[in-house]
């Protein structure tokens, strides 16, 4: 059941607040034992709002919510806290209705004796895989916060690096709607203007106007069809990309851009390296890793190599040597496999992989600067053609028409 309380605080402050409990009495001692009075409970009915978000329709658990939890239990289970009241206390904090129904869920599974890692198992949309192994790990060490604090680390470098590269994105991006969106309403509204007055002087048009009136007649005869189909078509493109063979296209396609290739490649190491070294730093077993690995890489291509790699591993093949692939289209720098054979043979393989997985940040972090610098000319070109073709189509005729008086 849902109440919504007011309690006294052992500070002496008074709080308004909602929480989840079988009666009222467990409720109570709940607050006893963080030194609070519980003053008044009156338990919740359940409205048509509440039960939407139940469904997770209007919420959910963003990545810095899922940061701040790894960081904050940790930080908590250090200072000696119980596991119980640490998830407690955080179920109390967070605004998240989505969120808040998860850390009940894992204090009721707690409380029944179970472990954090088999709670976190119970919500894949939520927690990753790798996210559970490492809390696994933990368990099983005897040293819980550190993995955690690892985990945690480990998911807020991986969404900076993903948003400096969606940052580096942003900006071409909006150039270039702007200027489609210029284009068609200049097609529609100011072409039409201009082609009546080609018609009333009676001038013979050049093959680009007649293009571009050809274009802006199609659009405003057809708009109604035009537009929703190229609608579906786009939303069809993107229902393809997310199957199988969709992603296998557009990770091919990728990897065949000249400077998003290397960036692809310097990025999907860096991921590869953080993550095996917060397993194996946590002390997961190396094929495990290598499993967990392969679910957190997105591309499809590098999947494979770590997938390859796991199984070359088994039969007693050196990690290096597994990364030291021969193919030029998808494979590891020659460095990446050079610095985790100096890790297997000084013992401290964990940190060679995070030295490279700092190494690779660093080329991606510097990659998405430079980015701007070759997207900048490249743009102004496009522009520039676009801008001249729509100059020439419409200046010429008249420039005729002015020549001839």
């Amino acid at each position: 059941m849902r109440f919504s309380y007011i309690i006294i605080t052992k500070d002496g402050e008074r709080k308004k607040g909602n929480a989840v409990a079988t009666d009222k009495y467990e409720l109570a001692h709940r607050f006893k034992a963080d030194g609070a009075t519980l003053v008044s409970a009156k338990e919740e009915k359940v409205n048509i709002v509440r039960a939407i978000a139940r469904l997770q329709l209007f919420s959910k658990v963003s990545v810095e919510e899922r940061i701040n939890f790894a960081h904050n239990l940790s930080a908590m289970i250090r200072a000696g806290l119980p596991l119980s009241r640490a998830l407690s206390i955080m179920e109390r904090q967070t605004k998240n209705e989505t969120f808040k129904r998860v850390l009940e869920s894992l204090m009721s599974r707690i409380k029944e004796g179970g472990d954090l890692s088999g709670g976190l198992a119970t919500f894949p949309a939520i927690f990753s895989p790798l996210f559970v192994s490492m809390a696994h790990a933990g368990e099983e060490s005897g040293n819980l916060a550190s993995a955690l604090e690892i985990v945690g680390m480990q998911i807020k470098k991986n969404n900076d690096i993903i948003k400096k590269v969606k940052g580096a994105m942003i900006y071409p991006a909006i150039v270039i709607s702007v200027m489609v969106l210029v284009g068609i309403v200049m097609i529609i509204k100011v072409v039409p203007t201009l082609t009546a007055t080609f018609v009333e002087l009676n001038v013979e048009l050049p093959f680009a106007t007649q293009v571009l009136i050809g274009l802006s007649d199609g659009l405003r005869a057809y708009a109604l069809v035009i537009f929703p189909a190229l609608f579906i078509c786009i939303a069809l493109l993107v229902a393809y990309i997310k199957t199988d063979g969709g992603r296998k296209v557009k990770d091919a396609v990728s990897l065949r851009i000249p400077v998003v290739s290397n960036m692809i490649k310097q990025l999907n190491t860096a991921r590869t390296a953080r993550t095996l070294s917060s397993l194996l730093s946590a002390g997961v077993d190396i094929v495990e890793a290598m499993g967990i690995t392969r679910d957190v890489v997105q591309h499809v291509y590098f999947k494979k190599v770590i997938a390859d790699a796991g199984e070359s591993i088994q039969k007693g093949v050196p990690l290096s040597k597994t990364f030291s692939t021969e193919d030029a289209l998808v494979c590891y720098p020659l460095l990446f496999s050079e610095m985790i054979a100096v890790g297997e043979e000084t013992g401290k393989l964990a940190g060679m992989l995070e030295e490279n997985a700092l190494f690779f940040e660093g080329e991606v972090e510097e990659a998405t600067k430079n980015m701007s610098t070759i997207v900048e000319p490249v743009l102004m070109l496009i522009v520039g053609v676009a801008v001249g073709f729509f100059a020439m189509a419409m200046i010429a005729p008249m420039y005729s028409v002015m020549s001839g008086v």
